[in-house]
């Protein structure tokens, strides 16, 4: 399978801003890129590496608004958080996808943040089991077929949704665990991590291998999503990132593998988690990636979402090409 190629758009923080949103995702299909990616959260507290604005545009609002603005390019969430009703959750999909006459990619995962499950009154919830439950409940719903579903969060019956998807809707675990592999495997058509490193991603492959073969079913689509930064040197590159904010999250992480030394303690440490450097170096992480055998990868920019139109375009017309992923772009205009 070739490798696609998306991008997370900036619709939170400091730098989340319309015109950007529309310019960019306009430019990204004029090149080729297969898709656009978002976010989820309720109560969007950012993490401490990527500053402290707390704006946030709500993930399907965004990729509808986008979907006005472009004709063909892909859509997905990387990830949605169960705090959203079943029926509301696919209701949203249904829609869009009709709407949008376009691919639709549903990464779902269980969350991070107590806080959010607290104020949507699921703070006792089991969030993988809930997460589960939603999407059996939405693919249900996306045959059109009536549903009734009773149990400790759901209790409905003579529920149908329409329009439904018109092409069927890939749903991917997020998540870097191994927890996180097994079900993908059990439950989705791919894996898709976030940040993770090389290391990390090559073991969890096996384990999604492995249990592939055990279940008798065919292999997984397997992605990431990389914070991604290219400047004219490699320092430059490096420079763009919060490097201390990057390794004391990868210090959190409690499932990455980490260094001989047990502990992260420079930028370096982190490849695969992270691509930055010049377009070389950028294109090498890449390369590395689809050899491992990844078949979506996710450019995160948002250390970059200032110059986003630039990176861009050095990711399809510098970097790409490197790796035998496309030609040379000509950007077309109108």
């Amino acid at each position: 399978m070739t490798t696609r190629f998306g991008l997370l758009v900036p619709h939170f923080g400091e730098d989340a801003d319309r015109d950007r949103l529309i310019e960019g995702a306009r430019l990204a299909e004029r090149l080729g890129f297969d898709s656009l990616w978002v976010r989820d959260h309720l109560v969007f507290h950012p993490h401490g590496m990527e500053g402290t604005d707390r704006t946030f545009i709500e993930p399907f609002v965004t990729l509808a608004f986008l979907a006005g603005v472009t004709e063909r390019i892909g859509l997905g969430t990387a990830t949605i958080i169960p705090f959203r009703h079943a029926v509301y959750l696919a209701y949203s999909v249904g829609s869009l996808s009709w709407l949008t006459r376009r691919g639709f990619d549903l990464g779902i995962g269980a969350g991070n943040f107590q806080h959010e499950f607290d104020v949507a009154g699921l703070g006792d919830a089991d969030r993988p089991a809930l997460m589960r439950e939603q999407v059996e409940i939405a693919r249900q719903l996306w045959t059109g077929q009536s549903v009734e579903h009773h149990s400790e969060h759901y209790d409905f019956s003579d529920v149908d949704l329409k329009p439904t998807p018109l092409s069927p809707v890939n749903v991917w675990w997020g998540g870097a665990t191994p927890a996180s592999a097994r079900l993908a495997v059990d439950f989705c058509e791919g894996w898709l991590p976030g940040r993770i490193t090389f290391p990390t991603y090559e073991r969890r492959l096996e384990q999604i291998r492995e249990r592939c073969v055990e279940q008798d079913k065919p292999m997984i689509m397997t992605g990431a999503v990389p914070v991604t930064s290219i400047g004219a040197t490699r320092e430059d590159g490096l420079h763009r990132l919060n490097a201390p904010g990057l390794i004391k999250n990868a210090n959190n992480q409690r499932f990455w593998l980490k260094p001989a030394s047990g502990e992260f303690t420079k930028i370096e440490e982190l490849d695969g988690s992270i691509l930055a450097g010049t377009a070389e170096d950028v294109a090498e992480g890449v390369s590395r990636y689809m050899e491992i055998g990844c078949d979506l990868l996710v450019f995160d920019l948002r250390f970059r979402f200032a110059d986003w139109l630039d990176q861009i375009r050095l990711i399809a017309e510098e970097v790409l090409p490197r790796v035998g992923a496309a030609e040379a772009p000509v950007e077309r205009v109108g």
